[in-house]
């Protein structure tokens, strides 16, 4: 048998299709193909800041050439964008001056759907239901409602709010394939320096009914909306840390009386929430979801690629200890994003979202500081370069 050279035989081969390229009557590249996800599996992105960066003077890169990040996203897999509403966020105005923008109010949002849906991909609109950040530390009571003392009032206000919104973007095509009602409301919603007087909803001390309530007025809402349009809004509900899923799932569904709700989403991040391994995670959401027989979902996580900052505005990752055989490296950040989705899918998830990849250093100023707490967990290095870290959706996953 003739003995043939491994690497030569390569070489030809190589050689070969050059040549037959360069016969062809097209000399136009061909696309890079489309990433092929699991099916019906959400690969998504919390892009709310994008408009306010740019505003600000932040650019995005790939490759050295300056790119749009939804685009971009959308080349490298991401299906679904995910964006915050806040109900009136005028504090904006105290940081850039009246004639601000008011980011992550409606029209900033809307701005950011139309870049979304031009780019190809879903929405999930996030209600926060205040004029700032609501998260498990505060649930601050948008402005308008604060002397509100009862409930029904307080459900009619939220109700009337979610409907003029979806129905305001339906008059525009605009409407998201997803809601999120609240934000990681662990204890609640609107519980934070209420007024006496203003309907308790913190279910941490058992007021699972007012909370119901005003969780069934919101569903009310998206639900006439669909048979108003057609549609069919999936709605999610929002806790952060697993170790809070198994006991909130059962309080809002036999205690809230709240059952018309299509998604259980939560927030994961290794440095706070340590109670459910990162091991455990694959059993945990797998149980659950055949407890509940409701679909689950990460709504918000992040990894580090480095410990270093790339502005004066001290980041909230920083040296905490990382997960076990994933470094703070870019690689590090995509192995880890590798193995959550991986989990995930394992577990019968539906998606994972990642929260702020593009927020970036710029001239941004928000209620704390200038620049970005977060540059070091985007996927843009500190030149603004789109790292290989967002392939992390390319990976071949397997579906049992």
């Amino acid at each position: 048998m003739r003995t043939i050279n491994l690497n030569s035989f390569l070489a030809a081969l190589l050689i070969l299709g050059m040549m037959a390229c360069s016969c062809s009557k097209n000399d136009n590249q061909e696309p890079e193909p489309e990433p092929v996800p699991i099916s019906g599996f959400y690969f998504g992105a919390d892009l709310s800041y994008v408009n306010q960066v740019e505003d600000k003077g932040g650019i995005y890169k790939e490759n050295n050439l300056q790119t749009d990040p939804f685009t971009t996203f959308k080349k490298h897999g991401v299906n679904l964008v995910r964006l915050r509403l806040w109900n009136n966020p005028s504090w904006v105005k105290e940081i850039y001056g009246s004639s601000s923008v008011l980011y992550s109010g409606y029209e900033d949002v809307e701005k950011s759907i139309q870049r979304a849906k031009n780019a190809g991909m879903e929405v999930l609109l996030d209600f926060h239901y205040s004029d700032t950040w609501a998260d498990p530390g505060k649930q601050k009571v948008p402005e308008l409602w604060k002397n509100i003392t009862d409930i029904n009032v307080l459900c009619d206000s939220v109700y009337n709010y979610t409907y003029k919104i979806l129905n305001q973007l339906h008059a525009k095509n605009l409407l998201p394939q997803m809601v999120q009602i609240g934000n990681e409301t662990n204890c609640g919603m609107m519980i934070t320096d209420t007024n006496a007087g203003f309907p308790n909803l913190n279910v941490c001390n058992g007021n699972w009914v007012n909370m119901g309530k005003v969780l069934n007025a919101a569903i009310d809402a998206v639900k006439k909306i669909d048979s108003e349009t057609g549609s069919s809004i999936k709605i999610a509900l929002h806790v952060a840390d697993p170790k809070n899923l198994d006991w909130w799932m059962g309080d809002v569904i036999n205690k809230g009386k709240v059952t018309r709700f299509d998604i259980m989403g939560f927030s994961y991040y290794h440095i706070w929430h340590t109670t459910v391994k990162f091991d455990d995670l694959t059993a945990t959401i797998k149980n659950l979801k055949s407890k509940y027989n409701k679909d689950l979902m990460v709504l918000e996580t992040a990894y580090p690629f480095t410990t270093a900052n790339n502005d004066n505005y001290p980041n909230i990752y920083f040296n905490q200890t990382p997960i076990q055989n994933f470094p703070y490296t870019v690689e590090g950040q995509k192995q880890f994003l590798i193995t959550l989705t991986q989990k995930m899918i394992d577990a019968g998830a539906i998606g994972v979202i990642y929260w702020e990849p593009a927020w970036i250093t710029s001239n941004m100023t928000d209620l704390w500081n200038t620049g970005s707490a977060w540059e070091n967990c985007a996927f843009f290095n500190f030149s603004g370069n789109l790292t290989e870290a967002v392939d992390f959706m390319k990976h071949p996953y397997t579906s049992k």
